[in-house]
């Protein structure tokens, strides 16, 4: 499966976005997809996950109650909303899936990586 990532931008403080995740080339309800995010000088973090059928969810702690993952496998895109976005949210955000039901946190175990769309938050 193809993965890109698009709807990353300059907002400030506070302020929301969304990213969207279009995949190709497979069946996307097949696989769980995440979103991690690679800040400058820092190591690729997790930050959110979905199962294939957008039943289950997984969150890191620094983004739960603020960001929401979702997917649409009619349009085979996922989503992340992101509200009340911090300075420390700016980074490459990343869609990543893998074979298999379960949106997991582990990088380690995601198959198929989108090219990142750059978030910075202005604070």
């Amino acid at each position: 499966v193809q993965l890109q990532a698009y709807g990353g931008g300059l907002v400030q403080a506070g302020g929301s976005l969304r990213l969207s995740c279009a995949a190709s080339g497979s069946t996307f309800s097949r696989y769980a997809m995440g979103w991690f995010r690679q800040a400058p000088g820092k190591e690729r973090e997790f930050v959110a996950a979905i199962s294939w059928s957008g039943g289950g969810t997984n969150y890191a702690d620094s983004v739960k109650g603020r960001f929401t993952i979702s997917r649409d496998n009619a349009k085979n895109t996922g989503y992340l909303q992101m509200n009340s976005l911090k300075a420390e949210d700016t980074a490459v955000y990343y869609c990543t899936a893998r074979r298999g039901s379960y949106g997991s946190s582990r990088i380690y175990e995601y198959d198929y990586w989108g090219q990142g769309t750059l978030v910075t938050v202005s604070s």
